[in-house]
């Protein structure tokens, strides 16, 4: 149950919001969050590390935050890039709805909340910023990458945040091989026991979206 948000479309318990107090691109701002969704009592270190670490994103095109939780990148990316249009992805839809509200409550109404199968296909990425569900396996989190990563716009850089303890250097030896001659992966920052990958297509892909090799 405590990895319960990582998996489940509709988590189990009450749904019921609360008000919680943050700092989103340098100002206080008053957020909802509940539980059944990921760091429902704080933004994470994780998120903190990326947020720190990244450069500005695109002012414009379509941005993704894949694995929205309550929404702290998505909101973020909206409030850094007021005419771009940001897509929150979440297969939990409590973690939708949360960021449906956010984005409400800050009068961001370039944030596009969307479950993975929501988004349209022929969408590029001039920006991808994630902390991705780490522990939902190798396989599944191979999976969500390799469906998402060559999405990337040609020259656009896609932003990871993973635990160094939780596999981050094999995730980017994975991706190294992986995505060889089309994406280009290294290691931008390390901070608070975590990596920051940073991944950029360097070759353009436009072709339908990739499914994961063997």
């Amino acid at each position: 149950m405590a990895q319960e948000h990582y998996f489940s479309a509709q988590p189990a318990g009450d749904f019921t919001p609360r008000t919680l107090q943050v700092q989103l691109d340098g100002q206080p701002v008053d957020v909802v969050t509940a539980g059944g969704v990921f760091s429902p009592s704080t933004i994470d270190t994780g998120t903190q590390v990326l947020l720190g670490s990244v450069p500005a994103p695109a002012p414009g095109g379509d941005l993704l935050d894949l694995g929205c939780g309550w929404g702290p990148i998505a909101l973020t990316l909206a409030l850094k890039s007021p005419r771009a249009r940001v897509w929150a992805v979440d297969v939990n839809e409590r973690a939708r709805e949360l960021t449906r509200m956010n984005a409400e409550r800050l009068g961001l109404g370039n944030v596009m909340v969307a479950a993975p199968e929501e988004v349209p296909g022929e969408i590029r990425f001039t920006t991808i910023w994630s902390n991705p569900p780490i522990r939902i396996g190798k396989g599944e989190l191979h999976g969500l990458l390799d469906a998402w990563l060559p999405r990337l716009d040609d020259g656009s850089d896609a932003w990871l945040v993973v635990a160094r303890n939780l596999g981050s250097d094999s995730l980017q030896r994975w991706m190294e091989n992986q995505y060889a001659g089309e994406l280009q992966v290294t290691r931008a920052a390390t901070n608070k026991g975590y990596r920051v990958l940073r991944v950029r297509n360097r070759s353009g892909l436009t072709g339908p979206i990739r499914v994961q090799r063997g």
